[in-house]
């Protein structure tokens, strides 16, 4: 079977070529890493180009995404394909998912692994009856009935709950029983990136990982996601929960005396002092070995029982953990993650990571990892990954960056008539750290943005550089000097408001969107049509140079020789073509994207025009008049 013969379309211009690449180059066990313009369809050209590999030799497709929106278009896909394939979408475990644990409220906080530990617990079997009927009723189901359901029907995961909810049949364990028969498998990050879930997976699965075929979507999150899953971190409030654990516990001894208490009451010590001697605004920089030294110190004792209180801890957590997962409650003990977090910050002492103090109003110690490639194993070992996003350039600094191994890189662009995108910026505001408070620089920003948005009606978003700065913003009025509908992104927004945003925006005519350079409106959400035309960026998204970035702009300047380049200036460049990239979503499409910040003048990838006079320069585009 060929690549071609399973694209479900007709070719657009360059969806040819991407299947062709991805095809042979994953034939021969490779791994493509691919920048694939707007307009392409990366979704549908992946699957078609790698299932032929996966099939004739059979091996399963694991397409990874990073929202439950994308998953749903990979099921699509798969339905648009046909041929028998099959998609089964795999979601990590949420009281909300489990009809068992739903209703209460207790449970809606539990992570993945606490969800997991308390099913066991619904699980077991007294006086040889299941407690959860759900689960027992698997016993008597015909897998095989239901595999052909999921083959012929596609149903998203809403609707797979719904159809096993309705035969009382647990809808996660019948997706684990369905894997097997699997052809591809859409599922999220943890699944591939966490070793415990990946270990599960291939299990369920039945095939090891050589014998997958994984596709990066929206690659260029993954080098931040990998420092992530790497990072580990302990707060004060994490302390507070300990320390009320403990006394509702009977405060055990933990070693010579000290209570669990003492050490809650030492490491909050040690934290303040943190804060007090090391912060420098956001973070700092604390000394080799500073912790251990300081727990030693204030506790007088050695090294070896520093290790012994912490498995002290964790034996302790353990113990309450347990006894909450048999009243069903979250198998959850702050206690033992405290003593988790003193074990791994003592023993997981990496070059790779940078031990920090934050602050703000919850401070915490921080280990941050820097390098994104130790937890790259996976994409390694697979017989083959696809990684593919609309913004990888420099794809060689992203191949190094995560250290794949077996790339073979391509870009493609060209897909969309470049007429149709129109980016311009002016060089009369700067949104340098230093300049963005200058009060002639801020009054003329304002009156950029005013006179931008107001010099058009069509839908416009305006990209900022961050929450705090769109407070500024908003607390000075600039909503006002508008007159329009404005439509807001906020911080820590639930999945189902942030989607209401989106959609009310999208089907509005001629209303505002605030939202934020790198934030979830700029990436992965389709504006078509006339949903967005006109894009303004407030500046460049460089990070804060805050004590972390520091030290990773060292980490980059031994290891590659310039760190600013992988630190700040690629990131944000990524950031703003993720940003421009909501305007041109099919051949059709036109948009304006204006920056306002001169600094664009030196990213050159960005394409943009110097304009003296953008309000004119926008209101000719849309008026067909040229410019």
């Amino acid at each position: 079977m060929h690549s071609t013969d399973l694209f479900p379309y007709r070719f657009r211009p360059g969806q040819g070529e991407l299947v062709r690449f991805i095809s042979s180059t994953v034939d021969d066990g490779m791994n493509p890493v691919v920048e694939a313009g707007t307009g392409t369809g990366k979704t549908v050209s992946a699957l078609s180009a790698t299932l032929p590999t996966a099939l004739e030799r059979t091996m399963k497709v694991i397409y990874l995404t990073r929202t439950k929106s994308q998953q749903k278009q990979v099921i699509r896909e798969s339905a648009a394909i046909g041929h028998g394939v099959l998609c089964v979408a795999l979601q990590g475990r949420t009281a909300a998912s489990c009809p068992m644990m739903r209703d209460d409220p207790d449970l809606a906080s539990g992570t993945s692994e606490e969800i997991s530990k308390l099913c066991s617990e619904y699980k077991r079997r007294d006086n040889g009856e299941c407690r959860c009927r759900f689960y027992a009723n698997i016993e008597h189901a015909d897998i095989g009935e239901w595999v052909e359901r999921i083959r012929t029907e596609h149903p998203e995961p809403e609707d797979f709950a719904r159809m096993c909810e309705e035969a009382e049949l647990c809808p996660y364990e019948m997706l684990k029983y369905a894997l097997p028969h699997a052809d591809v498998i859409a599922a999220s990050y943890p699944f591939v990136f966490m070793p415990q879930i990946l270990a599960r997976l291939i299990d369920w699965m039945g095939v090891p990982i050589h014998r997958t075929i994984i596709v990066v979507d929206e690659a260029h999150n993954l080098p931040d996601y990998l420092r992530e899953v790497q990072t580990f971190e302990y707060s004060r409030a994490a302390l507070d929960l300990a320390e009320k654990e403990a006394r509702e516990n009977g405060d055990n001894e933990v070693h010579d005396g000290l209570t669990v208490t003492d050490i809650v009451g030492v490491l909050r010590e040690i934290l303040g002092y943190a804060v007090k001697e090391y912060l420098i605004e956001d973070d700092g920089i604390l000394p080799p070995y500073f912790l251990e030294e300081e727990l030693m110190g204030r506790l007088g004792t050695t090294s070896v029982n520093v290790m012994r209180i912490a498995q002290a801890l964790e034996d302790i957590g353990d113990g309450i953990a347990e006894r909450r997962k048999q009243r069903r409650k979250l198998p959850r003990s702050y206690i033992g993650s405290m003593g988790r977090f003193v074990r791994a910050w003592i023993t997981d002492a990496e070059d790779c990571h940078v031990r920090l103090v934050i602050g703000g109003d919850n401070p915490c110690f921080q280990s941050y990892c820097m390098d994104p490639s130790g937890a790259v194993g996976p994409l390694n070992d697979c017989f083959a990954s696809v990684h593919m996003s609309g913004t990888l350039e420099p794809i060689d600094a992203y191949i190094r960056d995560i250290g794949l191994e077996r790339a073979v890189p391509t870009r493609l662009d060209g897909f969309f008539p470049r007429e149709n995108l129109l980016t311009l910026y002016t060089d009369e505001v700067s949104m340098r750290y230093e300049d963005r408070n200058i009060e002639s620089n801020y009054r003329r920003l304002r009156e950029l943005l005013r006179d931008t948005v107001n010099s058009v009606r069509v839908n416009t978003a305006v990209f900022f550089p961050s929450y705090q700065f769109m407070d500024r913003m908003l607390s000075d009025g600039v909503a006002s000097d508008l007159g329009r509908e404005i439509w807001y992104e906020r911080r820590d927004m639930p999945q189902g408001e942030l989607m209401e945003v989106f959609e009310g925006f999208r089907t509005s005519e001629g209303s505002v969107l605030f939202c934020v350079t790198g934030g979830r409106i700029s990436e992965g959400l389709d504006f078509p049509d006339k949903s967005l035309e006109l894009a303004v960026l407030i500046g460049i998204p460089y990070p804060k140079p805050t004590a972390k970035m520091r030290a990773m702009t060292r980490y980059y300047d031994a290891k590659f020789g310039d760190g600013r380049l992988h630190v700040s200036i690629i990131p944000a460049s990524r950031k703003m073509r993720q940003s421009i990239g909501r305007l041109i979503r099919s051949e059709t499409d036109r948009g304006v994207a204006v920056i306002l910040d001169r600094r664009a003048a030196t990213m050159r990838e960005l394409d943009a025009m110097l304009c003296g006079d953008i309000p004119s320069a926008v209101a000719a585009f849309f008026s067909q008049d040229g410019f």
